[in-house]
Order: structure tokens, then sequence, then C-alpha cells
């Protein structure tokens, strides 16, 4: 707090000091002491004026309008009056006798009481001079006494009571009291109604310790409040707020109690705010503070937060402080103290101030400007000036203040200010605005435009008055560098260009402007009218925006003056300061949006804005800056941030349109959808590149390379209108393409959103030709959504009868005839699809009739376009089956063809119902038409046995049934996997084995069970084995098999060895083993079988050797054929399991080979080679005991006959042995006895061909090579040894042979000899690799 001025006890001699302020406006304060004095000073401490008096003063007030002071003393009965606005003193007689005791003016008439030292009161109309004297209103002094607001007066006096009079001195109530009053007070206590008599309580101190409440309401009831010892006497207290009272007590205690009845004797606060002592407290409603004062300080309280010490101010020379009061408007404080000194206190400036551009003017003391700039850190200049101002003004070079119609001008200079001039106007000055060379001053009406250095006043451009147009009032002004501007109460704006000294523009409100706020440029003008809705201005085109949530209660606006935000302004009222962001250039065109609220601190004033931190002035003298909560974004480490403050911090950034900003928020996020709002904002405010870089970041390619095709876009409406576009918002789009250089782009895009209403409208007045192709895409969405009616309107506009759009009418006419079709003109619709070329058109409106149950018509459509299944299934529906007759030729689907047939069926015609059936592949309906109708059983059992139908099979084993043929039926159950019927028709019948038969392979192992339970019963032996043995019930089938009597194939026993191989059960094999070797009934059963037995257990050298065991029985049995083929069988097995082959096995084959292969020699001629096979035979003639003489006989007869003299002679020698001799064929008998009886012992010499191994030349025959020793592989068709360079094999044996032998034996034969399987002559091919024959594997042991 500043101290204005002091006052020393030496003024007024030492003692206490008396003072009161002037009331309402607080300029003069009266002063008095011990010296009988009393000094009037204005409120800079400067003496006014002073009066004499006869003795100590006794009282001393100002009245309600504070016009008058009125002074009482304690020597004379005289009433000194001074008048504020004259200067002069007038003595006024009571007319009392007794010594004058207390002085109160009325707080709401003119009324002055005067209260005597004896109890006498003097009631004083100062406005009519009428005295009224009440004697005897008290019996002693009265002491104390208080107005209300009503004009009541209570009084009270050492005779201990308090009396309640009207203004006319009238006793209205009266009450007594304990000890002696002091300090009474009106107000009104908190109830839970309102009283009617507004301030219904008196309060009074009794004897310094409590508190009387009286209330007029309740005269008979009235309080008294006690507080604790150790607060003290009380010393002063004030009613505050709604029935609170703040009470001070000589400890130093600062008590707060309400008078609420439910609250009443609660304390609401308590401090101690002086250690010693207190002295006096204050109220100031202005400032909403309380002070109290005691020790040597001043504690200031905040009334909304008691707990909060506003101020504390320290007389550091003062010990005694004693009363303390304020100015009725806040502004000043006085204390007085105990050995009569006095202070002044500053404690609220008037809020004074002036910006231009970052530099500020405000008051920092009734006497006292500064000057600064913080945003260019300037130093602060502080100016003193000569009076109290009441306006400020501040230009880029000079600084104005003034009051009444007085200026003074100031030069701003770097040393400091320098006073120019001072200048007096026409009326009280209201503002004053500077620019670097003009002032602009308001009053009364009117603006007076001067230069403000200039001495001369000849210059037409020195100054000038307005208005000089009209006859309306100025209300409101401003002036930047180029413009004067100024509003007007008929509404009108008007620039004034003060280098051309001309006005430039005009415009006119509907309704009065009251203030106005250009932006630093003058370009952009913020006006507020007496509706209090505020505009934004722009003064080259007239437009005026609206600026949203505006406040009516606003006080003012200012503009940032940071060059970046040359759109921002705020505007303020008492409470919240309104962020709002004006954008030039948008999608929307200039527009001003709303971005947020900012809470003002209570009784401070924005003065200047820059880059989001707005000045403000304090009441204090003092400045102190705010940052706008719009601005408040976090700086630090916005990483590690939590994602929610993020978004914040990002919504905050795009309302305000500081988009780089916004971009790093983004980075952090990551999110797409803040990425979509950053980008959709940048392109709202036309910001295309920052848009692109945006949607190229988050991968939006359609979006970045839409955008890069509208960037060079100069028109701005087109390029608004296209971003309106992306961003969904069509209506607005369309706007701004009509209102562009290229309005058809409006038609373009209502025709791509398939608004065809709309487009149809711009159509008309922008492109007439493009209706007909637009009526048809808008017919063909109302045929799409059934809107038939307004669809064929459409569809007849389209038609253009252009030939050069013959494809467009083509379609059109089209839907013409498919919406006449659905509005019921069939013939039209009809006609004008039969006459179209279009095999689609005639399908649609095909299926059009067709829903509309038109049969005939849709059908003879169906059939035009070639659509012959759906015309003959639309002909089966309308019953014309001689079209379909016609048609069925070219229809392929089964499903006409099955309609067709049931109906040919109902109708009785069966061969034509049966012929239908088989085209629509419906097998069952033939077989039934055939055995139901046609009796034609034969063809039904054909078409059953080929399509293996199982519904045709289960009919026609009905109609088997039928004819008790139950074989066929048995067969035709099984045939549809009616087993389980099947096996009860069999049992029935005693068909089973017929059953068995069928059923074959093909069943469940529980069908083959009861099949063979049924054999078992019926004593069938061996069906009962063969289906235990398919139902794997190995051991019943065994005991089955063996239990069968032997017949000649002995089918029983060759079960009985699948049975056991498939068991693979010891002993099951030993049952079967000792059956076979006779060990049951004695009867040894062939070797053959145990042989078998051994292949089907996988025992192959047991089964080797029982095969040649076999084959020896064979061959002495002379069955050379089969003892050949079981041994190659053998043979085989073993090679496929890559088991030795014995070489017993191997000889006796060869042998037996050989001997099949002479018969195949000689039946081809080639008697050379079936003797030289004849003789490697008979060197082995043991091995053929059967017919040792006949082949004796064949080996001499054909041996002599190829020329092998020698060998017939040998063998025809040995059949002339007598055991032999007797058995010769007598037709050979004497050519065999001549051979002997003359011995020719020739021998042809036998052709050699080299071994396979050493390339030795051997003989043919030979099977052995002399020189390596090797038994050499033969040939199965010649019986020599095989020649490497000429090898081949059978395909199907894969013995070897003499590949040129084997192509010519195939000549005349066309089977292997050795696997009498057939082979093609094509299949034998000559072998480059032999080594597999030449060295086979020899396989296991």
């Amino acid at each position: 707090m500043k101290r204005v001025f002091s006052l020393s006890e030496k003024i007024h001699g030492q003692g206490g000091i008396y003072y009161s302020w002037q009331k309402t406006l607080g300029n003069y304060l009266a002063t008095t002491g011990f010296d009988h004095m009393v000094r009037i000073q204005d409120r800079h401490g400067e003496l006014k004026d002073e009066i004499s008096l006869p003795g100590m003063c006794t009282g001393i007030g100002w009245d309600k309008d504070g016009d008058t002071l009125a002074i009482i003393n304690d020597k004379s009965g005289v009433i000194f009056l001074w008048d504020a606005n004259t200067h002069k003193t007038s003595q006024l007689d009571s007319g009392l006798r007794d010594s004058l005791s207390l002085l109160l003016w009325s707080k709401t008439g003119p009324q002055l009481a005067i209260g005597t030292s004896k109890g006498n009161l003097l009631i004083y109309n100062h406005q009519t001079s009428r005295k009224v004297p009440i004697l005897g209103k008290h019996t002693k002094k009265i002491t104390c006494g208080a107005w209300s607001q009503q004009n009541l007066l209570a009084l009270g006096s050492d005779d201990r009571t308090i009396t309640i009079s009207n203004s006319e001195g009238d006793t209205i109530r009266q009450t007594s009291l304990r000890a002696e009053p002091a300090d009474i007070q009106f107000s009104e206590m908190k109830g839970d109604e309102r009283s009617n008599i507004g301030e219904n309580t008196v309060s009074v101190v009794i004897g310094k310790k409590t508190l009387f409440l009286y209330n007029m309401n309740d005269p008979e009831n009235p309080i008294e409040l006690a507080f604790q010892a150790r607060y003290g006497n009380i010393i002063a207290y004030k009613w505050y707020g709604d029935g609170y009272i703040m009470i001070g007590f000589s400890h130093g205690y600062f008590v707060v109690i309400s008078t609420h009845m439910k609250e009443i004797g609660q304390e609401l606060f308590q401090a101690r705010n002086h250690k010693d002592s207190l002295t006096s407290i204050a109220i100031s409603h202005a400032l909403n503070k309380a002070a109290s004062s005691g020790d040597n300080c001043i504690k200031i309280h905040d009334l909304s937060d008691l707990k909060e010490m506003y101020a504390i101010i320290n007389l550091d020379d003062e010990r005694g402080l004693d009363k303390i009061s304020w100015t009725d408007d806040g502004q000043l404080m006085a204390i007085s103290t105990q050995r009569g000194s006095l202070h002044v206190y500053l404690t609220k400036l008037p809020m004074l101030g002036a910006s231009y551009g970052t530099r500020i003017a405000y008051l920092t003391s009734l006497l006292e400007i500064t000057v600064q700039d913080s945003i260019a850190e300037e130093t602060p200049l502080p100016t003193s000036i000569d009076v109290e101002p009441s306006f400020v003004g501040l230009g880029p070079y000079h600084l104005a203040i003034g009051m009444n119609n007085r200026c003074w001008f100031y030069l701003l200079g770097d040393s400091g200010t320098e006073k120019l001039k001072d200048r007096e106007y026409l009326g009280t000055v209201q503002s004053i605005k500077l620019n670097s060379d003009y002032a602009a001053v308001h009053f009364e009406g009117k603006v007076n435009l001067h230069m403000i250095e200039s001495d001369t006043t000849n210059d037409e451009r020195d100054t000038r008055l307005f208005p000089d147009k009209d006859d309306s009032r100025i209300t409101c002004h401003d002036i930047t560098p180029e413009f004067l501007i100024y509003g007007t109460d008929s509404g009108g704006i008007y620039y004034f260009l003060i280098e051309d000294w001309a006005y430039v523009n005009e415009f006119k409100h509907i309704v009065g402007i009251r203030k106005l706020y250009p932006d630093p440029s003058g370009t952009r003008l913020i006006f507020i009218d007496d509706k209090s809705d505020c505009f934004v201005y722009n003064p080259v085109n007239d437009q005026t925006i609206d600026v949203p949530k505006f406040s009516s209660t606003t006080k003012g606006i200012l503009w940032d003056q940071w060059p970046l935000d040359k759109g921002l302004f705020i505007a303020y009222d008492e409470e919240k300061i309104y962020t709002y962001v004006y954008s030039r250039e948008s999608v929307n065109g200039s527009q001003c949006t709303f971005a947020g609220t900012t809470k003002l601190p209570y009784g401070q004033v924005p003065i200047m804005l820059h880059n989001g931190e707005i000045t403000l002035q304090t009441q204090s003298g003092k400045v102190v800056t705010l940052t706008l909560d719009t601005h408040n974004s976090p700086d630090d480490k916005p990483l590690e941030m939590d994602p929610v403050v993020l978004r914040e911090a990002l919504g905050k950034c795009i309302a305000l349109h500081r988009f780089k900003d916004a971009w790093g928020y983004c980075i952090c996020l990551n999110n797409k959808e803040c990425w979509n709002n950053l980008g959709k904002a940048a392109l709202m405010n036309l910001d295309i590149e920052f848009g692109i870089r945006v949607y190229r970041h988050i991968g939006n390619v359609g979006m970045v390379m839409s955008l890069q095709k509208i960037k060079g876009i100069e028109d701005r409406n087109l390029l608004s209108g296209y971003i309106a576009m992306f961003m969904e918002d069509f209506d607005l789009a369309q706007d701004l393409f009509l209102n562009s250089s290229q309005p058809l782009a409006a038609l373009e895009m209502r025709r791509d959103l398939l608004n065809w209403d709309s487009a149809l409208k711009l159509a008309k007045s922008l492109a007439p030709d493009q209706i007909p192709y637009i009526s048809k895409e808008y017919a063909q969405q109302l045929e799409f959504t059934g809107d038939y009616g307004n669809a064929l309107n459409h569809y007849e506009k389209g038609l253009t009868k252009d030939d050069a759009q013959r494809e467009h009418d083509e379609s059109c006419a089209g839907g013409v005839a498919r919406m006449s079709l659905r509005m019921g003109d069939i013939r039209r619709g009809v006609g004008l699809a039969s006459k179209m070329s279009s095999k689609v058109l005639k399908k649609e409106c095909a299926a059009i009739l067709e829903s509309m149950k038109q049969w005939s018509e849709a059908a003879m459509l169906y059939e035009k376009g070639g659509y012959f299944d759906k015309a003959a299934s639309v002909y089966i529906r309308s019953k014309n089956w001689a079209k379909v007759g016609e048609l069925l030729p070219q229809v392929t689907s089964p499903k006409i063809h099955s309609q067709y047939a049931k109906a040919r069926e109902a109708d009785g015609r069966y061969k034509d119902a049966a012929t239908a059936y088989a085209n629509a592949k419906d097998w069952d309906s033939v077989v039934r038409i055939n055995l139901e109708h046609l009796q034609n059983p034969e063809e039904a059992v054909r078409i059953v046995q080929e399509t293996q139908s199982v519904d045709g099979a289960k009919m026609v084993a009905k109609f088997f049934m039928k004819l008790n043929d139950y074989a066929s039926a048995i067969q035709f159950l099984v045939m549809s996997k009616c087993n389980d019927e099947a096996f009860q028709l069999a049992q029935e019948h005693r068909q089973m084995e017929i059953y068995a038969d069928i059923i074959g392979t093909d069943a469940t192992p529980e069908d083959y069970q009861s099949i063979a339970l049924y054999f078992e019963n019926e004593k069938n032996h061996f069906f009962a084995g063969k289906f235990f043995l398919l139902c794997t019930q190995y051991q019943r089938a065994l005991k089955h098999f063996l239990r069968c009597q032997n017949t000649d194939d002995n089918q029983a026993i060759e079960m009985a060895i699948e049975t056991v191989g498939q068991a693979n059960d010891e002993n099951l094999t030993h049952n079967l083993i000792d059956y076979l070797m006779g060990e049951n009934d004695g009867v040894p059963k062939d070797a053959k079988y145990l042989f078998r037995l051994y292949m089907a257990l996988k025992q192959h050298r047991e089964a080797a050797r029982t095969a040649i065991i076999i084959a020896r029985e064979e061959q002495n049995a002379g069955n050379y054929r089969n003892a050949h083929d079981v041994l190659f069988s053998m043979y085989q097995e073993l090679k496929q399991q890559k088991i030795k082959i014995p070489t017993e096995m191997a000889s006796n084959l060869m042998i037996l080979h050989s001997y099949i292969l002479v018969k195949i020699h000689v039946k081809r001629g080639d008697h050379l080679k079936g003797a030289r096979m004849l003789v490697r035979v008979a060197n082995n003639i043991s091995k053929f005991p059967s017919h040792i003489v006949p082949i004796l006989t064949s080996t001499v007869i054909e041996c002599h006959r190829s020329g092998l003299k020698n060998s017939s002679f040998s063998y025809a020698a040995m059949l002339l042995r007598p055991e032999y001799r007797n058995n010769i064929d007598p037709k050979y008998r004497k050519k065999i006895e001549a051979i002997v009886r003359k011995p020719d012992k020739t021998e042809e010499e036998e052709l050699t061909s080299p071994c396979p191994y050493c390339k030795f030349d051997l003989p043919g025959s030979e099977l052995m090579c002399p020189e390596c020793k090797n038994n050499i592989p033969y040939c199965v068709i010649t019986g020599r040894h095989v020649v490497k360079d000429d090898l081949t094999a059978c395909p199907n044996c894969d013995f070897p042979a003499i590949h040129s032998e084997f192509i010519s034996i195939l000549e005349t034969e066309d089977m292997c000899p050795m696997c009498s399987e057939k082979v093609m002559s094509e299949n034998v091919q000559k072998l480059s690799n032999v080594e597999k024959y030449l060295n086979p594997d020899e396989g296991d042991e």
C-alpha cells in the first residue's frame, strides 16, 4: 500500500486527532484536535480551508451527499457548516443552552441530529432550515446514536436507555440497559423471512463487554451476546454481508459472528490479528475488504475469504494506532494515532490505463502514471502529473492525461517524459486516442481531431471537429496510424483517412454503436451496438460477422498484438475473459469462432494482450500478466504426459489455428483421429499445404491426391467448395461452387452423390443438355427404390431421339418398357420390349410379367429372348403343353423336363412322361413309370442296374416280391441297401444262399454274422464257415470248414487255408496242419493244400520245400505242366519276397520248362531246337518216370531227323534195354532197331554263342560256362543260354529271353511259354542294362 500523505502531531497538537472523510466522493478529509482547529484537506493532502472553534470539537460529520460538513464543540451551542462546493463556512444557532455532545447526519435525508450533555435533542432540516428541539429525550448525556435507512434515529445515553425516534423526534421505541451504551448501529438480522421495515435491528455495545441486539419486530426478546474474557473489551464492531457482524477486541482478537437464529452466538471466524492490542476495525464495501489496526500495523482481509490476508501495512515509526476509516469508494484509507498524527494510504487506484501496441500507460499513484513495454523489455517510465486524471491516452511518441475539459500532453523520450503543452476543449472529455501525429478527443457527442505538436491553427489539417455530416452524436471513437474511426448513436461507422483528410468509408448499422475496437491496422473492426450484440466489421466489403457467445455485460475488447496472431482477440466482463479467433479466409468465408474462457481475477482489468498473455491492471497500481486458459499448453516433455492432457492441448492449438504446435502434439499422441482433426481444421482454414502434409503423414493417399489437384486453384469459392465437399458438407460445397467461376462443379458433385433432384434443378440453369442423362440415372435409382411412376416419367424425359445417342435412348426405352409394365400398361410395355433387340430387356420384362402372373406374355418374351428354359417353365404354369412340347428339344434344365414329365404323368401320357423323366435324369421316376404304368419291368431292371439307384432298386424289389420272384427281390433289396429286409426275405423263403451270394463283400460284420448263424442252424458248414470268415470269427469259420465233406474241388479246404492265413493264430494253424496230415481221420490230404497253407501263412521256405515235393509228385504222375506251374509260382513268390531260390527248384523248373519248349519248337518245325531240348530232358529221364519210353522214343526220332545221329544211336540203344523194350510203340520199333543195327555216329556240330560273363564261345544249349564256371541264365523261348547283346525279358514274369527269338515266336504264338500270359510284341524291348539278370540279388537264405 502506498502512503499518499501524512499529518504530523504538530498540526493539531499533542493528543488524539479526530477526522471524517467526505461522503460519496471522498475528495476531502476534515481533521481536528486539541488545538480547536478544523482543517479541511483534499485527497492529496493539500489544505483547502481552516475553521477555528471556541472549544473542543465534540462532533464532526458530512451529510449524505458530501456537500456539507457540520461541526459542534463543547463551549457553544453554535453549529458550524462548511460548504464543499463554495468552501464557505456558516454558523447555525442550535438554541440549546447546554453543551452539544453528539452530531449525526441522516443516511437518506437532509436531517441533522444534535444531542446534548443533558439529554436534549435537536433535529435540523438543512434543506428547509427547520429546527425541531426535543427536550428531555434522555435524562443524561446522549453519547451515541445512528440513523437507519428508513430515517429512524436511535440514541444511547448515560441514563442506560436507548430510544428509537422518527425524523420528527417522536419516540417509537425505548428500552433500558444494564450498563452504559456505546456504538449504536442499525442493521438487519438474518432471519427465515425478510423484514418489512428493512433495518430492523439496533445493535449496541453495553459496558464494553457484551453486544445487545434489539429487534424492533420482537421488542420483548432482545438478545445479549457475551464473549470470552480472554478477548478483552469490545473496541468496535461492523455489520456486513447478509447479517454478519465483525467485532474487534482490545486484546487483538478479530471475530466474526452470524445473527441468524440457527447460528447466533457461533463464531464463524476468529483470529488474533494483533499481539498486544486492537484499536479499530473498518470495512470497505466497495473493495470487499476489512481492516483492523493495532500495535503498529494494519491488517487487511478479503471479505470473501477472511483467512486470506490481503495486505499488511507496518507503521514502524508509530506505536499507538487509533481509528481507521475508508473513503466510500475504497480508494483511500486513513489511520490516526494516539499522539495526534494521521496517515492516508492508497488502497485502490482508479482503474485508469491505455495501451498502444505492446506499450501500456497506467496509474501507479493518484499523481503518477507509468509507461512501460514489457514485451520490448523497456525500462518502466514513471511520470509525475499535476492533477488526478480522469482519462489517459497513449500513442507511439506521446502520453495524454487530463480531467474535465483539460488535457496535458507529454513527449515520451529515452531519458524520460517531457511535458509539451496543455489544451482545453469545449466540453468534459470522455476519452482520448493518439497516433504518431494526431490526437482524437471525444467530448459531449463530438470528436476533435487535432495535431499534437502543431502550434499554428491556420493549417486546415491541424484540427477538425466531427461529426460534420449530420446531427447524430458520436458515442465512441478510435484512431489508427491511417484512420480516425468513430461510431454514432444512429448506427453509423465512419472511416476518415487522415492522409487525404477525407472520409473513405461509411457504414450504417441498424441500431446505435456503443463501442468500437479496430485492429492495429484498422482493416478490421469490432463494434458493440446498443443491443449489446457484437460484430466484426470488414470496411473493404462492409461485411459484418456475428461474434458468438458474446457476454452482454462485456466491459472491453483487446486485439492480440502478436504479429502471428492477427485474428485473435478477447472480450472481458467482470468475471471472465472470452477468447475469439477471427479468420479472414476459411471455407465458410470470413468467420469468428469462440475458443474458450479464462477466469478474470477479482478487481483486475485487462489492458494489453500479446501472444496469449494478458497484462492486467490491479487496484494497487501494479500490472500482472496472466496466460489465457486457451493458450495454457504444456511445453515440457510432452512425450511423458497423460494423453488426456495432450488431447486437451491439441484441441486448444487447433482452436487457435496454431497448426505447427498441434503437429507436435499429434506426433506424441500418434492417434489417427487426432491427425484427421488437425487435417480437417487446416483445410477448413484453406491451409492446403499443411493439410497435404498431415494426410501424407497418415497415409491417406486419396486425400493427398485430391488436394494436390486443387491446390493451384486461385478462385477462393471454387477451392473452398472442393474442400467442403471433401469434408462432406455438400450443401455448403454447392453454394460455394455456384458462386465460383465453375458452377458446373456443383452439378458434377450432385451427380456423383446420386442426389438427382438437386442435380436436375442445377442442370436446368447450368447445363440443359445434361438433363436427359441425369433423368436416366435418376430414373434408374427410382426404379431401384420402387418409385415406378416417377421412374417412368424420368425415363421418358431421358429420350433424346438423337442417332448419336442411340445406346442411351435404347436404355431409356427399355426403362419405359419396364416401368410401363410396372404401372400396369402391359400392352405398351410388351410392345416396346418386343420391338427392341436386347435379350436382357426381354428377360427383365418377362420377369416383371411373371411376377404379375401374366404367363402368356412373359413366356412369349422369354421365348423371343432365347431363354427357352424360363419360357418352358412359364408355359408349364399356364398349362400350355403344346408350346412346352415345342420348346423341349431346346430346354436344358432338368427341372423343366421334370415339371413337364409330372404334367404328362398327371394327364396319363406315361410314355411321354418316362421320356421326359429320363431327360431330367430322374431315373427313379422312370423306374416307377415303367413298373406301375408301362408294365415294362425289363426296362426298369436295366435302368436300375445301369444307374445303381437305391430308390429304384427298392421299387424293383417290391415289384418282384409281388411276383414271388424272391431271388430277384433279394438282389434288388441288397442293391437298395436294405440288407435287413433282404435277409428277412431270404430267411422266410429259404433263399439265403442267393442272399449270401448277392451280398458279396459289400456288407457289415453284423450282416455276415446273421448269415453265418443261419447257415450254422441249417448245418450248411461251408456257407457257415464262409460268413464266419467274413465277420472275422476265424475259430468258428475253421470249425465249419473242417466239417465239410471232401469234394473234387475241395473248396472247403481252400477256405480253411484262407481262414488260417487271415487269423495268423498258431492253434488254428496246428489244427489245420493236423487235418491236412490226416491226424484226425487217417487220410492225408493232397500236399498242394499244405503248400497253399504255407503260402497263406507267408512261410515261404516251407512253401518252397512243399512246392518241390508237389512238383515231384506231379512229375511222377506225368502232370508236367502242373509241376511246372507249381514251381514257377513258388519261384516268383520267393523272388518277390527276396528269398534265395533253392537250386533244386531252379534246376527242376529249367528241366520242366525245357520239356514244355519241345512241343513249341516241334510245332513250329524247328526240330533241331526240339532235339536239343529233348537231349537235355533225356539226360534227366529219371525225373519223368511215367513217360521214360515215350520221351526217349521222341528223343531218338527227333535227333535222327535233325542230324544228331550219334545222340539218336545212344538213346536208341538205351530204349532197347530189356526194361523198356516191350513198351516201345510198335510204330517206331523197327526204326529204332534199325538205328541200333546200323549205327551212324556222325553228329552235327552245335552252333556256339559267347558266354555273357566271359564271352567264351560255348554251345547254345550249354548252361554252364567251362571257362568261368558260371551258371548262365536260359532263354525262356529257346531253352539256350542268353546272349548279352540280344537280351530281353518277359514283361509279365520278368524271365530273361533272347530278344530276336522272343519277337520271332510272337509271330505265331501270343503268350510267354514260362508264365502263359499274353504278350504284345511292342512290349518286348531289348535291354541295355542286363546286370539284373546276369547277377540277380541272391536274397536271404
